[in-house]
């Protein structure tokens, strides 16, 4: 395996899914033995650490550490684990369907978009070489209920940050503060090039729904993605031009498949021959 693909910090569940002594799970094509005694952790051939509520593991060395995410030091806001989907389809394939906001009126309907509305308006990407990032800003879309607290219809605004080709996260207006960003995260484990479990993580401004509200409506708009991603083919992430097609809304998938060339990583994508559907 490239070390593009060892050398980066993976998350594989929230520390409460670990209970003490032994548990397995399984990372890269690689089966992981985690030891918890109380908070500690280890993992025989891998480095470990625990951030924003979730276990880390690296098989390689990283050249950065792990991501700043500043939002979860603020006191005001709801962090909420929304559980562990597994998909059948490249990690990759789940980074780039989450940057997608073409698919809102279509995959969505009626909750993130609507089928009489569905232009993407211009958009801005680019790769901030300082911190090894990707950003798409000034992102919008009108959304007939952006959140689980919605009361209404609302133009939310979007920024999509890319902090590993694993790791991504949008930055979204919640209805009850528009002048402040709620966080939702997209961690992915890659179990295989094309098997992952999606590790939604969220950071949010809300004083009025439960937790289980939170969840639930997390976890009906995955589970809508996760019908699309499994009967996309191929499940692998194409690389080679011409292989698909993308249209103006793509720049942000365009950027990212871009990325992870000048990276030079190939796990999950076609480049690979093998588990290929």
């Amino acid at each position: 395996m490239e070390s593009a693909a060892r050398d980066q910090w993976y998350t594989i569940g929230a520390l409460n899914d670990f209970p003490e002594g032994l548990s397995h799970r399984r990372l890269l094509g690689t089966d992981l033995t985690i030891t918890r005694d109380g908070n500690s952790f280890a993992i025989h051939g891998a480095r470990t650490r625990t951030d924003y509520g979730h276990l880390w593991v690296t098989l390689g060395t990283p050249e950065r550490d792990l991501f700043d995410l500043p939002e979860s030091r603020e006191p005001d806001r709801r962090s909420v684990y929304c559980g562990a989907v597994q998909v059948r389809a490249s990690g990759l394939r789940l980074v780039e369907n989450f940057l997608d906001l073409a698919h809102f009126p279509y995959v969505h309907t009626d909750i993130l978009g609507v089928e009489e509305n569905p232009e993407v308006a211009k958009y801005e990407v680019e790769q901030r070489r300082d911190v090894d990032e990707l950003w798409a800003t000034k992102c919008e879309f009108f959304q007939p209920k952006a959140a689980a607290s919605s009361e209404g219809g609302q133009i939310s605004q979007y920024m999509y940050r890319v902090v590993s080709p694993f790791n991504v996260m949008l930055y979204k207006t919640p209805p009850s503060a528009p002048n402040r960003w709620d966080v939702i995260a997209l961690f992915v484990q890659p179990v295989e090039p094309d098997l992952s479990i999606a590790h939604p993580y969220m950071l949010v401004i809300d004083d009025t729904s439960t937790d289980a509200e939170l969840i639930g409506f997390q976890q009906m708009i995955f589970l809508q993605d996760k019908i699309v991603l499994e009967n996309q083919r191929p499940r692998l992430l194409p690389l080679q031009p011409g292989r698909e097609t993308p249209t103006r809304a793509d720049l942000s998938s365009v950027l990212y498949r871009r990325w992870l060339k000048e990276k030079g990583l190939t796990y999950g994508t076609e480049a690979r021959t093998d588990r290929v559907a």
